[in-house]
């Protein structure tokens, strides 16, 4: 309340645009932007062989979500989120990823969120492992497991009170800290379902300011120093809220990205 969060800290010095647009779109879906890129990833094939030649396994989503975790942590206004008409600094950094336990049409999907302060290959492939088993469950899934269980209206009147008090920072940090929706960003890789890069939605409940999906390997043509060539590729589509910071820092944001999938020996500092 009064610009208090348990996971955030009100932005103070804002231009005069920024403070007034969250009240114009004053909702996530209001104010979705859309990019897409396809990114060449031979240097990132060489990369993941070379270290695997050291005795390091590492996947393409490995290397993509320590990109990410590493552009966030060097561009702090991606990791803002707009909370009651005010923004807000996020006091960590968070990735939510849905993970399919079963590729089937039956199959259980869950939703994590990792919190990063040390090794990405190790957490993220450890928690993948650990959510793919059916005899596992996550904080996620035992909340919405006790919210499911109640009646309709019951449970229409429950959210509809956890986003009331989130959007008046009254909302537990133990609720906060279980929901996948309060989080820097969320990466989902579709690849794994053998299609191509997809838009997806912002939610309007939480405060996820970015959506990432990254599709299957494909051949496609690249313009780069005045020359088109052909390349293996992974298709991404990002859809951001875009009250968080201004174009340029965005398109800034998308070629440091770029910059670390060409060269992710920098992801070693």
């Amino acid at each position: 309340m009064f610009g208090y969060r348990s996971d955030g800290k009100k932005v103070k010095n804002i231009s005069p645009f920024f403070k007034l647009i969250p009240h114009i779109m004053k909702t996530r879906n209001d104010a979705q932007v859309y990019y897409t890129e396809d990114i060449p990833i031979t240097a990132l094939d060489e990369y993941i062989d070379k270290k695997a030649d050291e005795g390091i396994k590492l996947s393409y989503m490995s290397v993509i979500y320590s990109a990410l975790v590493k552009l966030i942590s060097q561009r702090p206004q991606l990791n803002r989120f707009i909370m009651n008409g005010i923004t807000y600094e996020r006091t960590g950094i968070y990735i939510s990823l849905a993970i399919k336990k079963d590729l089937s049409d039956e199959g259980i999907e869950t939703i994590v969120k990792l919190p990063f302060t040390g090794n990405v290959n190790n957490k993220l492939s450890s928690t993948i492992i650990q959510n793919k088993s059916n005899a596992n469950s996550n904080e996620t899934d035992k909340l919405a497991k006790i919210l499911s269980l109640t009646p309709n209206w019951l449970l229409k009147f429950l959210v509809n009170s956890i986003m009331f008090l989130d959007n008046g920072g009254l909302l537990p940090k133990s609720i906060i800290n279980a929901s996948p929706f309060h989080t820097s960003a969320f990466l989902t890789n579709v690849a794994s379902l053998g299609i191509d890069s997809i838009y997806h939605h912002l939610y309007n409940f939480g405060t996820t300011g970015i959506f990432i999906a990254m599709g299957k390997k494909k051949k496609s043509y690249i313009y780069d120093d005045d020359i088109i060539k052909e390349e293996k590729c992974i298709s991404f589509s990002i859809v951001c809220d875009e009250r968080i910071c201004d174009g340029y820092y965005f398109a800034n944001s998308v070629k440091l990205f770029k910059k670390y999938l060409k060269k992710p020996e920098l992801l070693e500092n």
